[in-house]
């Protein structure tokens, strides 16, 4: 059915793509309950739709070319459809996305959470009069919640403050009521995400005591924090994780382990604080996955300050690492700092850090071959293969006739196989 012959009352479809970090995912996912709440129909992004949705990020300039690439291509699959634009990149430079052939509409993230209000004023033929259809695209597994949102900090490489905003944080009880909300829905695994979302703080509850409410409050089997900082981790803190409900798994940004780079970096840590944090972890939450960000490239950065960060990788031992060449963002000082480090050092050191990146990950999955773990079961991979995920983060692969969407099982993981492990029953 074709948009410009749609009328009121007829059947709208919607699909979300989203781009970027978790706090980005938690955002599509309120968007999608708001849309369904509406009477709209959910559908993925690979199928024909009448809207399209795409949350954009603009943390690097990679981010930036895939947010034109997939409004691209919407418009080649989808080209009646009304193509709308939200997120960072919306907010940052909404001009240049509106030139992109068939973008209807943008809206920063300061409008974000007005989208599907301002969507119905703005094309009432597209409201639909049909009574809540539920998110029928979604299989309930596991949910994102905005707690937070917002930065301070002003790193000097980092957009994020001048898209974002001010730090603001949600309500301790909406974010309870939330939870609640989600679970009888049948979501069993819940994670906490924001720009920082060490920074919660509301009316004098801070992340701690939003935890520990979380974990009385509601029935949530497994409850997930998508980031931390260093100084976060204390050992008042590291004393939730005695409740097994809460994931053994902790992503911890570095971004350099050269200290003279976190300091032209403006982080607020040293490379020591953060194996102080590391060590912590690992004495107190037996078998934790941690993971990280590591920018290769940074303004200025010599061949001896990228092997300290290479090297403090490799001590580590980390799960994975996410690997980023330095992207200059508008506005930030990186940007204006002299010495830019060429395209072919930043490949070459990218190469190398991600093949430490491949090894750490295999060398952390090898601790777990003839352990019997308990996955959370997501979705079919095709030939009868389900794929789930640990507590800590490991992704498992089982062959099962059942249908284990959004099950609990304790499988055997038996050895390495594609981005996680094999298991069996």
């Amino acid at each position: 059915m074709g948009i410009n012959r749609m009328g009121r009352g007829k059947t709208v479809k919607v699909s979300i793509q989203t781009l970027g970090c978790k706090l980005n995912q938690a955002e599509s996912e309120r968007i999608a309950r708001e849309m369904a709440k509406a009477g709209y129909v959910l559908v993925s992004p690979s199928e024909r739709a009448d809207i399209c949705i795409l949350n954009s990020c603009t943390v690097t300039n990679i981010a930036d070319r895939k947010v034109r690439q997939a409004l691209r291509n919407m418009k080649e699959q989808n080209s009646d459809a009304f193509i709308v634009a939200t997120g960072c990149y919306a907010e940052r430079a909404p001009e240049e996305l509106m030139r992109i052939e068939g973008v209807k509409y943008t809206f920063g993230n300061k409008e974000k959470g007005k989208l599907v209000e301002s969507l119905s004023s703005l094309e009432p033929a597209l409201v639909p009069d049909n009574a809540e259809h539920g998110p029928q695209a979604k299989r309930r597994t596991r949910a994102f919640i905005r707690v937070q949102d917002g930065c301070t900090s002003f790193c000097a490489y980092c957009i994020v403050p001048y898209v974002r905003g001010k730090e603001k944080s949600r309500p301790a009880d909406e974010i309870v009521a939330e939870v609640k909300d989600l679970v009888s829905e049948g979501y069993k695994e819940v994670v906490l995400t924001g720009t920082e979302i060490g920074a919660y703080f509301y009316e004098g509850v801070n992340l701690k005591r939003l935890v520990e409410r979380i974990l009385a409050e509601t029935n949530i089997q497994r409850l997930r924090l998508s980031s931390l900082q260093p100084p976060e981790i204390v050992p008042g803190f590291i004393e939730l994780w005695k409740d097994g409900r809460l994931c053994r798994h902790f992503h911890i940004s570095l971004q350099s382990g050269s200290g003279t780079v976190l300091g032209r970096m403006r982080r607020r840590y040293t490379v020591e604080d953060y194996r102080n944090a590391v060590s912590m972890i690992r004495a107190r939450v037996p078998e934790a996955a941690i993971t990280t960000d590591i920018i290769v490239g940074f303004p200025g950065e010599t061949g001896k300050e990228f092997e300290e960060s290479y090297n403090l990788g490799r001590e580590m031992r980390f799960a994975r690492i996410h690997v980023f060449s330095y992207s200059p963002r508008p506005l930030t000082e990186a940007a204006k700092m002299p010495n830019q480090i060429d395209g072919k050092v930043k490949k070459e050191r990218s190469r190398k850090l991600l093949a430490l990146s491949k090894e750490s990950s295999q060398r952390f999955l090898e601790r777990f071959i003839s352990k019997t773990m308990t996955v959370l079961w997501e979705q079919p991979e095709g030939d009868g293969t389900w794929s789930g995920l640990t507590d800590n983060y490991i992704k498992v692969y089982l062959k099962s006739r059942e249908d284990l969407t959004n099950k609990f099982t304790d499988v055997k993981l038996m050895k390495l196989y594609r981005d996680g492990m094999e298991a069996i029953q």
